[in-house]
């Protein structure tokens, strides 16, 4: 089977990111992570990933942060994973850019679905201009 689609899991408990890798690794996606906003952002910029599965709660930057400034350049799908619950939280997330939400604890046969919805926003007339953040 070859590999599908690369994903940056941008979250900062290492037990999340490890069940999510291993998840996805078992369905054949490239996978790549960070455990901050910024080094998020970063690895968003050197990596290019085809889809960002995001955390709200990072120990630096807000992750609404973190989707307005990839939104400043791409269209990139972002699908938050978050245990902020509250229905504000789903929203302020999904009206800043984020194309879809899971809260935390979650089934991995949801997460799965999720990301197969997120592949369905790429195309491959997606413009992105990582390099812009950096500057």
């Amino acid at each position: 089977m070859s590999s599908k689609y690369k994903i940056l899991i941008i979250e900062d408990e290492i037990k999340t990111v490890n069940f999510i890798s291993m998840a996805l690794r078992a369905k054949d996606y490239k996978v790549s992570s960070a455990q901050t906003g910024r080094s998020g952002i970063l690895s968003f910029c050197t990596s290019n990933p085809d889809i960002i599965l995001l955390d709200l709660g990072l120990p630096d930057v807000d992750g609404m942060k973190v989707i307005e400034e990839i939104r400043k350049v791409s269209d990139v799908p972002i699908l938050v994973v978050s245990g902020r619950k509250f229905e504000q939280d789903i929203i302020d997330a999904l009206d800043a850019g984020a194309n879809d939400y899971v809260t935390k604890p979650f089934g991995m046969g949801e997460l799965l679905a999720r990301v197969r919805v997120m592949e369905r926003y790429i195309t491959k007339e997606t413009i992105t201009k990582p390099n812009q953040i950096l500057q």
